[in-house]
């Protein structure tokens, strides 16, 4: 199908937002990206990729029926009975404690385990479909060993608004991490860009030449101990790893964390000392009710962390002095 931009508004724009606005949400922006990256997309006859920026009168030349052959490829999300802690739940939202060793949403390696799996059961269904048919009711996103409070919505009209919220940071997320080493500065902010290692599609590390996606940690140590320290830090960008990879770029790789070099600190003090991965929880999240524009801010006690951070919290805290 053609598509002649003629419309003002969408000059500048994206083309993979376009086209998810194009076709009002019915399919995933991320499907249309992945989409595009894969197959290119023609823009008055020539190949662009998603960061192509729209222009007044530019011819758009979507293959249609290919893409959706692109998205069927992936089997029917499958409803999952896994008890979740709820912290908070009505016709529109839920909060819930996402336990370590869980997956957001599903992916090539796992698509029966995840969060996304969990909802479906616990809702019945009732979840946003904004995010594609693999990310139903998931507003913003956990990595698999980062435990803690997580939004999901039940609505197209909440996930929007929660979306917006988070974009525009009136919603507030911050995270508690246990950090390697012992800070200089006790309080500080983090703004560097991030690109993606090499070809790894996963892991992130900060751009020398300023170019990739802008980031910005802010942080707090809140506790030391020998060699390490315990730090608050509140997300003003979401990027994929962003609080790992800023940690690791200023020499305070998260506890546990291998993809991040954790490692290398840990072979003399803390040999001994096993965790699954980062030691990395979200504790606080505050928004605005997207229907009764209530304030609502939850703060998970210490005791609500994963057991993995609490063991090793407790083992600092004995060892303090000693």
């Amino acid at each position: 199908m053609k598509i002649i931009l003629e419309d003002e508004k969408y000059i500048k724009q994206r083309i993979d937002s376009f086209l998810a606005q194009y076709f009002k949400n019915e399919f995933a922006r991320n499907k249309i990206s992945a989409f595009i990256e894969k197959e290119g997309i023609l823009i008055n006859n020539k190949i662009q990729k998603t960061s192509y920026k729209l222009k007044l009168n530019d011819i758009i030349d979507f293959p249609l029926e290919k893409f959706k052959e692109f998205i069927e490829i992936k089997e029917e999300l499958t409803p999952w009975d896994f008890k979740l802690e709820v912290i908070y739940e009505d016709d529109d939202l839920i909060v819930i404690n996402k336990p370590k060793n869980m997956l957001t949403h599903p992916t090539k390696f796992d698509r029966k385990n995840t969060l996304s799996n969990a909802l479906l059961y616990h809702c019945k269904g009732k979840l946003s479909n904004i995010g594609g048919m693999d990310r139903l009711g998931i507003v913003h996103r956990l990595d698999k060993n980062t435990a803690g409070l997580i939004i999901a919505a039940k609505t197209n009209e909440a996930h929007e608004n929660l979306a917006y919220q988070i974009k525009e940071k009136i919603a507030k997320r911050k995270y508690l991490a246990i950090a390697l080493g012992n800070f200089k500065e006790k309080e500080g902010t983090i703004n560097k860009p991030l690109i993606h290692y090499l070809k790894d599609n996963v892991k992130m590390i900060v751009s020398d030449n300023n170019e990739g996606l802008s980031a910005e940690t802010k942080y707090k140590v809140i506790e030391e101990f020998k060699g390490a320290s315990l730090v608050e830090l509140e997300l003003k960008t979401g990027r994929t790893h962003q609080i790992r990879a800023h940690l690791s770029s200023i020499n305070h790789p998260i506890f546990g964390d291998s993809l991040y070099g954790a490692k290398s600190f840990m072979r003399n003090e803390f040999y001994n000392l096993k965790t699954q991965e980062q030691l990395l929880q979200s504790y606080y999240l505050s928004f605005i009710h997207p229907k009764t524009k209530e304030n609502l801010e939850f703060q998970l006690k210490e005791e609500e962390f994963s057991e993995d951070f609490i063991k090793v919290l407790n083992f600092l805290r004995r060892t303090k002095d000693a």
